[in-house]
């Protein structure tokens, strides 16, 4: 039987993956923070797609720190046997300018979307490796392909997850073990109603042209991926485009974010202005 172990399978994207797979009869392991929030997702999992309650394993654990991390998986694997698949959907995403952001909140953005993410692939390589066989997907992000203003902390720990992909797929391949990464847009997720309360406002002009993706299509994306062993797997024709063909598509990508930038800004100015008149 399939065992599929999911980080940050407690909520969003990660808990959707978790339903597909959980209805295909796989055992899955979901690991995160907060065990009230696994234990609720859990009981949903259950209840949506008819598994058993002991087909489905949770473990709190924080990504960011390796020890409790592989000692979480090691659990998992005694309990369901090897990793078969690993999804690495753990992440934390807190915008704000660079001048605004604290230094602890741009190092915990790299330690749990980057560190971790290596920290899991790390605890399930080995024993992939001798078997010959297994599947691990890293889950990117839109944000990892260009720059967004008021995110660099994110673009930065999601950019490095791609170079990290690439090089992994390379020492991976003639071991049988298969590497993905994936970059979807905004998702309907409850981390993302916490990021739209502090998204900078030039960041909406941008980001806000396009609508978010449900969990669920992005995550059956995801799946379809995996089962095809594709390497990259990209949400949209703008993400498309620039996953394709990057150095030819960001320049007009950046005159078209400068240009929203530049007149956010001057709009904002004459606001002021004349706010400071009418006082």
């Amino acid at each position: 039987m399939t065992h599929v172990i999911i980080t940050g399978g407690s909520s969003g994207i990660g808990l959707a993956v978790a339903s597909i797979y959980a209805g295909r009869g796989a055992r899955v392991s979901l690991i995160a923070r907060s065990r009230d929030l696994l234990e609720q997702a859990q009981a949903k999992l259950a209840a949506s797609t008819g598994a058993k309650a002991d087909s489905i394993r949770i473990e709190a654990a924080d990504v960011a720190e390796e020890p409790d991390v592989a000692a979480a998986i090691r659990r998992c694997e005694q309990a369901f046997g090897p990793c078969d698949i690993l999804v690495t959907s753990a992440g934390v995403v807190e915008p704000g300018r660079f001048e605004e952001l604290d230094s602890a909140s741009f190092q915990r953005q790299m330690e749990i979307n980057f560190s971790g993410t290596v920290h899991a692939v790390r605890a399930v390589y080995d024993g992939m490796k001798r078997r010959g066989k297994g599947r691990i997907m890293m889950i990117s992000s839109g944000s990892g392909l260009i720059g967004i203003y008021g995110y660099s902390a994110y673009c930065a720990s999601k950019f490095a997850l791609h170079g990290f992909a690439q090089a992994l797929r390379f020492e991976a391949r003639p071991h049988g073990v298969g590497v993905s990464v994936c970059f979807p847009p905004d998702t309907e997720t409850p981390q993302l109603q916490r990021e739209l309360a502090t998204r900078p406002c030039e960041a909406e002009k941008i980001m806000g042209v396009v609508r978010p993706w449900p969990a669920d299509a992005v995550a059956k994306r995801i799946a379809g991926s995996i089962e095809r062993g594709r390497f990259e797997t990209f949400f949209g024709l703008t993400l498309y485009l620039l996953g394709r063909f990057g150095p030819a598509v960001r320049p007009v990508i950046h005159w078209w974010f400068d240009r929203a930038i530049a007149q956010d800004s001057t709009s904002a100015a004459h606001n002021r202005g004349v706010s400071e008149r009418q006082t």
